[in-house]
């Protein structure tokens, strides 16, 4: 509902901070800061220095999340994602003038110009309360409506309004009283049969029936009078007696297909979106990084202790398929490789597998596993069988995390689910999270994953050893 509304929301609010962005950036000149001197490099200094703001705000909120629909529609995340979002940008408008040492932008302007950005967001976020407010009030733009029954799906559906609709405005229920045993939030404004008299008085334009006609064939008569009466009439069926939890409708042709859960990487564009940036960032790393790296880490790891310098491990791939996971070994060869996790302090780590491990450097030989396609750059972390086989006896949904490829990163570490398993709970919320992003899947989200990655390697993580 509201799809093409939504979709304006975040283009003009995109709108709207790029452009406060670029205010904030003249407003400084008229309050004599700084001066724009004739000197071309210095002019184009300033251009490029506005240029990269910009494209880094845009970049950030991509990545973060900021203007997705979820997101925009609630003023409390908007403003909040907002602000994360602003406070990742000083730091790198900050780290760009350290770098290219731009010494010829004064620091009070620069101090100007990132205290002026964040007024201008803070009006914007005025402003998107003004305009929630708007077209809340306005009679023309808002949709008066009823819903029909009064049952479990009717709590849910009025609560959903409650919570994202823009423009709804939910008058009360219709159902017969002898089935209405509680006091509800919303009055009951009529019986079944009555409902359609009732809703021409109350000017209703839309019922949302929660009965369906299999249920009480009248509904069938009100779905065709309603339309006679100018009235939109939809159906909101409960399939709680099939289905315990949300399901997603797909269409093949005319055939209704119902499933248990969204999976975008279930389609072949997304497929080859998603395999097209392992081969670029996988290729790069491999040709770039590993290319020095396992040649000077191996002569490490061989004079800090006997064997190879990767370690090969047996791991579960997805759709349940093994395969040869590689990493920088980081151990004394022992027999308990395969059986036991690493946990903290433990004797068989080496001095330099602990600072691998921590700078998460043992993980890079899976960029291989990624360019032959056995893994993914972001994705559910592979587990060795013998866990595969323990962790699928605890959580029931554990073996759908294996739809995907494994990764090298994934949503639960970068929410913090990383390292050792020491009671049932740790791995049942790094399920719940490979299953978020299984459902929630897409190009922006792997790049915002990847970023947090990279950002929490510099930053440090304890549960890293």
């Amino acid at each position: 509902m509201n799809k093409q509304f939504k979709l304006y929301l975040q283009f003009v609010f995109i709108f709207l901070d790029l452009f406060v962005l670029s205010v904030s950036f003249i407003l400084p000149k008229l309050f004599s800061s700084f001066i724009i001197f004739s000197n071309t490099d210095y002019s184009f200094t300033l251009l490029y220095f506005w240029i990269y703001s910009n494209l880094l705000w845009i970049s950030l909120s991509l990545i973060c999340g900021n203007y997705f629909e979820n997101v925009i529609t609630h003023f409390e995340l908007f403003t909040k994602s907002s602000a994360h979002v602003y406070m990742l940008w000083v730091m790198f408008v900050l780290f760009y003038l350290y770098l290219y040492e731009e010494t010829k932008i004064s620091g009070l302007f620069l101090l100007e110009f990132i205290f002026f950005f964040a007024l201008g967001l803070l009006i914007n976020r005025f402003i998107y309360i003004g305009v929630r407010n708007y077209f809340k009030n306005k009679d023309y733009l808002v949709n008066r409506v009823l819903i029909l029954g009064y049952n479990v799906t009717t709590l849910k559906l009025a609560s959903y309004f409650e919570e994202d609709s823009i423009n709804t405005n939910l008058i009360g229920f219709a159902e017969d009283e002898y089935k209405i045993k509680e006091l509800t939030r919303y009055p009951i404004v009529s019986g079944i049969r009555e409902v359609l008299r009732v809703a021409k008085d109350l000017d209703i334009q839309e019922i949302y029936s929660t009965i369906t006609p299999e249920q009480n064939k009248f509904i069938y008569t009100l779905m065709e009078d309603a339309e006679k009466e100018c009235i939109r009439f939809k159906v909101v069926p409960n399939l709680s007696q099939f289905f315990s939890k949300p399901f997603m409708v797909d269409f093949i042709r005319d055939l209704p297909i119902l499933s248990l859960r969204s999976e975008p990487l279930e389609d072949v564009g997304n497929k080859i979106k998603k395999r097209l940036l392992d081969i670029l960032i996988s290729s790069f790393v491999i040709i770039f990084i590993l290319s020095w790296l396992i040649p000077l880490l191996g002569l490490l790891i061989i004079i800090q202790s006997k064997g190879p310098v990767l370690f090969i491990q047996k791991r579960t791939g997805k759709n349940n398929q093994e395969f040869n996971c590689f990493k920088f070994r980081s151990m004394q060869k022992n027999d308990n490789a395969d059986l036991l996790q690493a946990t903290k302090s433990d004797s068989r780590i080496t001095w330099i597998g602990k600072f691998m491990r921590k700078t998460n450097l043992d993980e890079f030989p899976q960029f291989i596993n990624v360019f032959k396609g056995e893994m993914s750059i972001v994705g559910p972390r592979p587990h060795m069988i013998k866990h595969t086989d323990d962790y699928s006896k605890i959580v029931d949904q554990y073996m759908i995390r294996h739809f995907l490829k494994p990764g090298i990163t994934g949503w639960a570490q970068i929410k913090g689910y990383r390292g050792e398993i020491k009671d049932p709970n740790q791995i049942k919320m790094r399920v719940t999270n490979d299953l978020w992003y299984l459902e929630n899947w897409n190009i922006w989200l792997d790049l915002r994953i990847i970023f947090l990655t990279v950002y929490s390697m510099f930053k440090g993580d304890k549960n890293a050893y």
